[in-house]
């Protein structure tokens, strides 16, 4: 049914989401968690950068990252100084431009995933005298992980739907960043309608089955107070 340049932009594509997501955990956290705790004045400027992606064009995004990791950009002649080349038109090109434009979808579950938690079980926390690493790992990250599965399900599938940053970052290199959208497009764009069509119902049960399993599975949110 699907062709291999179909099979080979679907697992890319799952690849690129995988990854994305992982680096997400480890970078949404923090500043998820900063922004439930912060009472300062620059949460707000901070949660609007956040949020920006979800009503910025991807196509600005993408423009304005594409002239930062180019050859003539201040990370494109960082990545060139330390050998490792420009990442536009690269699979880890497509990796930083998914991690900004898919920001929000980690950040902002686990924002309201520790809000939601409240201030006594880190009172309880710290009569017992936990530390703030201690009492992260085990109070905090045990209460908010609903939270957690919803971001990654979210940012995963994100991801994968990603369209307008990957191609003006990655372009369509058959392989290195043609991925699953990407694909569908080159089947329209050449009036390959019924391979269009088996790949985008592929994607199309595969992106409903994801967020159902979410839906059905997700725990109800734990409050502490």
């Amino acid at each position: 049914m699907l062709t291999d340049s179909d099979l080979q932009a679907i697992w890319l594509t799952i690849r690129l989401a995988g990854i994305t997501t992982l680096i997400l955990l480890l970078i949404g956290t923090p500043i998820a968690w900063r922004l439930a705790r912060s009472r300062s004045w620059w949460k707000g400027p901070l949660g609007a950068v956040v949020a920006l992606p979800l009503v910025l064009p991807p196509s600005v995004l993408g423009f304005y990252l594409l002239l930062a990791m180019g050859p003539h950009g201040p990370v494109g002649q960082l990545t060139a100084s330390l050998g490792l080349g420009v990442l536009p038109f690269t699979f880890w090109g497509l990796v930083v431009a998914s991690s900004f434009y898919s920001l929000p979808f980690m950040v902002q579950p686990l924002q309201n995933a520790f809000e939601s938690i409240g201030e006594r079980p880190l009172e309880v926390a710290a009569t017992l005298r936990a530390s703030p690493v201690d009492t992260f790992f085990s109070v905090v990250l045990p209460l908010a992980k609903p939270g957690f599965i919803t971001a990654g399900v979210l940012t995963f599938a994100h991801t994968v739907g990603e369209f307008g940053v990957v191609l003006m970052i990655g372009g369509n290199i058959p392989g290195v960043t043609r991925v699953a959208s990407v694909q569908i497009y080159d089947h329209v764009e050449a009036m390959e309608y019924a391979d269009a069509h088996r790949l985008a119902a592929v994607m199309l049960i595969f992106s409903f089955t994801v967020l159902l399993a979410m839906y059905v599975r997700r725990p109800k949110p734990a409050r502490g107070d």
